[in-house]
C-alpha cells in the first residue's frame, strides 16, 4: 500500500448516522466583557451602598420592616423609610449561596445556577399571546399549557415560566392552575408568583405533593423559584416583600429583579441607572438572607432606556448591551448568580424583534448570564407571547449551545490527512475523512432554510416565522406529558378542588 492509501484505511467512515445533541446542561466558555475598570465597578458598588444607607429604602411591608430592623437597619415607620449600614449588606453577602442547584422532578432536570451554568427560561408574564393563524388576543389556560408543553419539548429551557396570563381562570383559582399545569406537564423546576402568602403558600403545598415531600424535605432543597421586581426607585411593595420572606423561609428561590429603565424609573446615564439598580437589588437580598442565612438568592438586573419621544421601553440597545455588561459585573462583584434577560420592543416575529432580541441576548451572555428570562417568545416589550418567535429564538438558542461546546483539537481533527488526500483544486465532499463525519459535523438547524432559490419556491417560499408557525403545531400535536402516578395527579385535582371551594387566594396588595 502506498502512504497515501494507508492513511486512506485509516479513515473508515464512522458508525453514527445521527448527530447527538444534548443542550439540558451548558456552560458559557466565553470571555466576560466589562463596561466597567474595576475601580469604577467598585465605585458603583459604594455608590449604591450609600444610595440605602443615606438615601434609604421604602418598604410598605410591616413584617419585612421587621426583619430590617432585626438585622440593625434604621427603620422610620412613619415614612416606612429604611436606612442599611453597609456593613450590614456586607454580612448577609457571605451568607447568599454563590452557586446552588434548582431542582426538577427527577435529576436529569436539575439545574445548576451560579458560577459559568447558564440557563434559558422562556418568556414571562404577558396578558396577549398571537400567532399567525389568530394573531394578538388574551391569554387563556390553553396558551399557558401549550408554551408548558413547548418549554419542557426543547432541552435548551431549562426552566419553566409564567409565560402567558391566561385570563379565562379567575384571579383567586389562576395559580392553582398554572402551578398544576407546570407540574403535570413538565418535570423541570417551575415558577410560582408572589402575590400573597396564600399564593404562595398554595404553590408549595402543590409542589409537596407533586414530588412526593415533607415539609421539612421541601425547605432542605430548592425547588421552584419567584421574580421578585422592585418599584423602582427605591420602593419594595407589600406583595414582593412577602414574597421574599416567604420563599427565603421555605428555601426556595427569590430571583430579585429591579425594573429600572433609563430615564424614566432610573437616571437617564446607564452608570446611574445600575447604581440604582444595585441598590434596590442589595435591599432585597439583605431581606432574604437576614430571614433565613444561605437562602438561595439570584441577583437580578433588567436595566435598559427608554424612548425619550414616547416613554416606552426599548430592548436590544446599545445601552442595554452595556448595562448588561455592568450587570454581569456587579453580580460577580458580590458573588451571585445573574438573571439577565434577551428582550425585543417589536410587535411582531420580525426582522427586528430578531435582531433586538439577538443583541440582548448577546449582552447577556457576554455579560456572563446564569439564568436568561424571556430568552424565547417574547414580542411588544412584554405584553405579547408569541409562538413563533418561540420558535425562531429556539433556533438561536441552539445556536449559543453548540458555541459553548468546546471544539476537539486531537490530531484526526486537524485533518493533515484528509489535507494530503486532496489533490490542490480539489474539494473534501467525497474523501473519507469527510464522509465519516458528515452525517454528525454540523448543526442542524430547527427553522432555517439552506436550499437554493428555485427549491425554496417550488417548496412554497416559505419565509422563517411561516416554517416556525408549522414546528410548533406539530409539537404540541405530538406531545405527550412526561409520566406522574395516577395517585398524584389525583391529589392534586383533589387539592384544586378544595381550595376552589374554599374561594382560592385573591392577589394581595
Amino acid at each position: 500500500m502506498t502512504r497515501r492509501s494507508k492513511r486512506r484505511s485509516r479513515m473508515r467512515p464512522s458508525a453514527a448516522s445521527t448527530r447527538d445533541v444534548n443542550y439540558s446542561a451548558l456552560k458559557n466558555p466565553l470571555i466576560r466583557q466589562p463596561s466597567f475598570s474595576q475601580d469604577r465597578l467598585e465605585a458603583i458598588h459604594q455608590t449604591a451602598l450609600r444610595v440605602i444607607e443615606e438615601l434609604g429604602i421604602r418598604v410598605l411591608n410591616e413584617e419585612a420592616r421587621s426583619y430590617f430592623k432585626q438585622a440593625g437597619a434604621t427603620v422610620h415607620e412613619a415614612t416606612q423609610m429604611v436606612h442599611i449600614d453597609p456593613a450590614i449588606v456586607a454580612q448577609v453577602l457571605e451568607s447568599a449561596p454563590s452557586e446552588f442547584v434548582i431542582h426538577g422532578a427527577v435529576e436529569e432536570k436539575n439545574v445548576i445556577l451560579g458560577g459559568d451554568n447558564i440557563a434559558f427560561v422562556s418568556v414571562g408574564g404577558p396578558p396577549y399571546i398571537s400567532d399567525l393563524d389568530r394573531g394578538k388576543r388574551n391569554g387563556t389556560l390553553e396558551d399557558t399549557r401549550n408554551i408548558i408543553k413547548l418549554s419542557q419539548h426543547f432541552d435548551v429551557i431549562h426552566l419553566q415560566s409564567p409565560n402567558v396570563e391566561p385570563q379565562d381562570i379567575a384571579l383567586n383559582i389562576r395559580h392553582l392552575h398554572t402551578i398544576e399545569s407546570q407540574l403535570s406537564l413538565s418535570q423541570k423546576p417551575f415558577f410560582i408568583f408572589s402575590r400573597g402568602s396564600p399564593q404562595v403558600q398554595d404553590g408549595f403545598a402543590m409542589t409537596r405533593i407533586a414530588r412526593g415531600l415533607s415539609e421539612s424535605e421541601f425547605e432542605q432543597k430548592a425547588w421552584c423559584y419567584t421574580v421578585i421586581n422592585t418599584n423602582s426607585p427605591r420602593q419594595l411593595d407589600i406583595p414582593m416583600c412577602q414574597g421574599i420572606i416567604d420563599f427565603a423561609r421555605a428555601g426556595q428561590v427569590s430571583v430579585i429583579t429591579p425594573f429600572t429603565l433609563a430615564g424614566a424609573m432610573a437616571p437617564i446615564t446607564m452608570p446611574g441607572a445600575l447604581v440604582l439598580q444595585h441598590a434596590e437589588a442589595l435591599a432585597g437580598i439583605t431581606l432574604a438572607q437576614t430571614v433565613r442565612p444561605g437562602a438561595p438568592v439570584v441577583y437580578g438586573s433588567f436595566t435598559s432606556n427608554v424612548d425619550m419621544k414616547s416613554g416606552s421601553p426599548a430592548f436590544g440597545t446599545p445601552e442595554f448591551v452595556q448595562a448588561a455588561f455592568g450587570a454581569g459585573q456587579l453580580a460577580r462583584h458580590i458573588n451571585l448568580p445573574w438573571r439577565g434577560s434577551a428582550a425585543t420592543a417589536s410587535n411582531a416575529p420580525d426582522e427586528q424583534s430578531v435582531y433586538e432580541t439577538m443583541m440582548s441576548a448577546w449582552g447577556s451572555i457576554l455579560g456572563g448570564v446564569n439564568m436568561m428570562i424571556h430568552a424565547a417568545g417574547w414580542l411588544e416589550g412584554g405584553l405579547t407571547a408569541s409562538m413563533e418567535k418561540f420558535i425562531l429564538d429556539i433556533e438561536s438558542l441552539q445556536t449559543f449551545a453548540e458555541i459553548f461546546q468546546p471544539l476537539k483539537s486531537d490530531d484526526a481533527e486537524l485533518a493533515f490527512d484528509a489535507i494530503e488526500s486532496v489533490d490542490p483544486g480539489g474539494h473534501f465532499f467525497g474523501c473519507e475523512h469527510t464522509m465519516s463525519r458528515y452525517q454528525t459535523a454540523f448543526y442542524q438547524p430547527l427553522v432555517s432554510d439552506w436550499s437554493n432559490f428555485d427549491a425554496w419556491t417550488e417548496s412554497g417560499s416559505l419565509t422563517a416565522t411561516q416554517r416556525a408557525n408549522g414546528i410548533w403545531k406539530k409539537i404540541l400535536k405530538e406531545f405527550e406529558p412526561p409520566p406522574m402516578d395516577p395517585g398524584v395527579a389525583e391529589e392534586l385535582q383533589a387539592f384544586i378542588a378544595k381550595r376552589t371551594e374554599e374561594g382560592g387566594a385573591p392577589p394581595e396588595s
